[in-house]
């Protein structure tokens, strides 16, 4: 099951989000659709459907995700979904194992009051404080990155615990090697519609400072 994205933005505006998966196998599947909660943020936001259906070889099958917003949201916010292939048992010649695959992308759900950001990235701070690395993120928007980021002028490198950063979240850099000295970070970060886009540098503040 190929879905036509690498991740899923549902605009509050909009009420639902659309993402279109094909099935490439030579034989019909079962597609299972699947909102999963990032252990950070548990609160269910969103419904899927159709949460299965059956979707013939070399068939799109559209997926709609509803949002079930109590209230406006403020920050943006991040789901997982899945999609899972399940391959109809051919019945001719005895018994067969299918195998399932399954895709898991990101989706975020966006503020109707929040601007549009293309480079959220942009807005972390980098802070040495002893001999501690944090990146805080007091943005509204769900950073996305790599987790292995590059310091200079040392050019060692550093690995943060995941791959995004929610809003109002700080995360601590293992970092392998001293960090007396440090000036910048390098990070690959990962646009809002999935792309990756060129390696970024920031300023790291010494002390908190």
């Amino acid at each position: 099951m190929l879905p036509e994205t690498t991740v899923v933005v549902l605009y509050e505006e909009d009420g639902e989000a659309t993402i279109n998966i094909r099935n490439t196998d030579s034989g019909p599947a079962l597609l299972h659709s699947v909102v999963e909660n990032v252990p950070e943020d548990p609160e269910p936001l969103l419904i899927v459907t159709p949460p299965i259906t059956r979707v013939e070889a070399g068939e799109t099958q559209l997926v709609r995700f509803i949002s079930t917003l109590k209230e406006p949201l403020k920050t943006q916010r991040l789901k997982r979904v899945s999609f899972e292939g399940i391959p109809q048992a051919r019945a001719a010649g005895g018994a067969t194992i299918g195998i399932t695959l399954r895709q898991n992308l990101p989706l975020i759900l966006h503020p109707k009051s929040l601007p549009r950001h293309q480079a959220p990235w942009e807005l972390l701070t980098w802070k040495r404080t002893g001999s501690r690395l944090t990146v805080h993120n007091d943005s509204a928007y769900v950073v996305r990155l790599a987790p292995q980021v590059q310091l200079f002028p040392q050019q060692v490198l550093a690995t943060l615990p995941r791959t995004y950063i929610l809003p109002g979240e700080a995360l601590t850099a293992k970092v392998d090697g001293t960090l007396d000295g440090l000036a910048e970070v390098e990070i690959q970060p990962a646009t809002v519609y999935g792309f990756s886009v060129d390696s970024y540098r920031a300023p790291i503040s010494a002390d908190g400072g």
